[in-house]
């Protein structure tokens, strides 16, 4: 992984939080991005608010990338931009698509 990641590519943990997702993860792999799995995302009542800052701030702290998952509304979009979550995946921006659908979008 080290030298996959010493040509460019980079390693994410994806469902942080969830799992297999361990701490300890963050240290031994060299990982660019968390990925906060959506279960946290789904009801970010007061609780759920407290896990996903403190994974937003962990990330910070070590210089990692951090995405949301699973975001669905704009309240879910809101509040994580209140915790300084800066990016976020979800049917709120877009459902999944093909590769057909992807490279039509993309072209100009």
């Amino acid at each position: 992984m080290s030298r996959l990641r010493g040509i460019g590519i980079h390693v994410s943990i994806d469902d942080f939080g969830t799992g297999y997702s361990s701490l300890s993860y963050l240290s031994k792999f060299p990982i660019t991005k968390l990925k906060i799995d959506q279960s946290f995302v789904r009801d970010l009542a007061q609780d759920r608010q407290a896990i996903v800052k403190t994974i937003i701030d962990l990330a910070r702290n070590l210089n990692l990338n951090v995405i949301a998952e699973g975001v669905e509304s704009k309240e879910q979009a809101r509040l994580l931009m209140e915790l300084n979550c800066t990016e976020a995946q979800g049917y709120l921006y877009a459902k999944p698509l093909s590769p057909e659908e992807i490279e039509e979008r993309l072209s100009i």
